[in-house]
This record gives structure tokens, C-alpha cells and sequence, in this order.
């Protein structure tokens, strides 16, 4: 249960005490103003330079490839971990961005 939802149970359960209420629609009004002025982390901002630059070369590729092949045949790619770019890749399948697909034992990328 998040905070949001526990601060509107505590004001639904006491609706009768106007002081707890007023107390819980203003943590759930602070909560909402900072989940709004969130911006990106430099990490996040790198993320997704890299995950633009692997969805460009994914739409170059003919065929499905896997982590290593990308790695090893580009050198953007090659100062990154395979863990780093299959995170990435991980993030641009749920994302819809790439395709991943499994033949056998191998998993295989293809841009989406």
C-alpha cells in the first residue's frame, strides 16, 4: 500500500474527525506535488541516450541478434557490460522498442 492510499484510508476510516482529515488531504496534496516535480537523474538521461543508440542500430540490422553480437560489432556498444545492455534491452521490450526473440537457447533482439 502506498502512502497515498494510506493517508485516504485513515481520512475515509476517521471522516468524522475533521482534524485528521484535513491532516491526510494535506500529506496526499504534498505527496502529489512532489511525485510532479520529479525530473530525470543523470543515470536515467545516459539510460536513454544508450537506449536510443541501441534502437538505432537494432533498425539497421536485417536479422534478430543477440547481446554479445551487438557488442561486439559496434563500438559504441563495446566500453558496456552485456548486464548493462540487457537492462537496457529488458526496458526496451517492456517500452515496446525492441522485440525479443528466443530460438532455442539463444535470446535474440530486433528493433520493434
Amino acid at each position: 500500500m502506498t502512502k497515498r492510499e494510506m493517508f485516504t484510508l485513515i481520512a475515509t476510516v476517521n471522516a468524522d474527525n475533521t482534524e485528521i482529515v484535513d491532516f491526510c488531504n494535506h500529506e496526499i496534496e504534498l505527496i502529489d506535488k512532489r511525485s510532479n516535480t520529479k525530473s530525470p537523474t543523470k543515470n536515467q538521461k545516459e539510460n536513454e541516450v544508450l537506449m536510443d543508440t541501441i534502437e538505432g542500430i537494432l533498425w539497421g540490422l536485417e536479422e534478430p541478434t543477440s547481446i554479445t553480437n551487438l557488442i561486439v560489432s559496434n563500438v559504441t556498444l563495446s566500453s558496456f557490460s552485456n548486464q548493462k545492455i540487457s537492462a537496457m534491452l529488458r526496458k526496451m521490450v517492456d517500452a515496446g522498442r525492441a522485440i525479443k526473440v528466443i530460438e532455442g537457447k539463444k535470446t535474440l533482439f530486433f528493433h520493434a
